[in-house]
């Protein structure tokens, strides 16, 4: 199964990275068009899609994520 690595630049300059299996929807969760989304992006919106990645599998989208919550606000800001 596909999954997405995702990073959202926040209206505040921030970046928010997850994995979802479905990209838009969770983007329209994020910015509150429809329910759901995550704690951090509710006070941060609107939030626009920055980067994303389509890996096989959770296991590694979930690796993948990782490596990238590791990386610097300037290595994000390269991605």
């Amino acid at each position: 199964m596909d999954y997405y690595v995702y990073v959202l630049k926040c209206s505040d300059g921030s970046f928010y990275c997850g994995i979802a299996r479905d990209l838009g929807k969770r983007l329209k969760e994020h910015n509150g068009i429809i329910k759901g989304g995550a704690v951090y992006t509710k006070t941060r919106r609107p939030v626009f899609l920055k980067y994303y990645e389509k890996l096989d599998g959770r296991s590694n989208a979930l690796k993948r994520e990782f490596e990238i919550k590791k990386m610097t606000h300037q290595e994000k800001s390269n991605l």
